[in-house]
């Protein structure tokens, strides 16, 4: 997901350098989705992979 946008980033400021305005908006907009969507998703197996961490030492123990 965050290679998407990425693409989408790097497509936004080619078309905004040659002057295409609504492709670059539209573009922008895309990745700023993609990396919102990449950043929530991270978030949550960060806090998945500490509550499973916790659960297999209480197994362990």
């Amino acid at each position: 997901m965050l290679k998407y946008a990425i693409i989408f980033a790097l497509i936004a400021l080619v078309a905004g350098a040659l002057g295409f305005g609504g492709v670059a908006a539209g573009a922008a907009g895309i990745a700023k989705l993609l990396f919102g969507l990449f950043l929530l998703v991270a978030v949550v197996f960060v806090v998945l992979a500490a509550l499973g961490v916790g659960a297999a030492k209480k197994v362990l123990d």
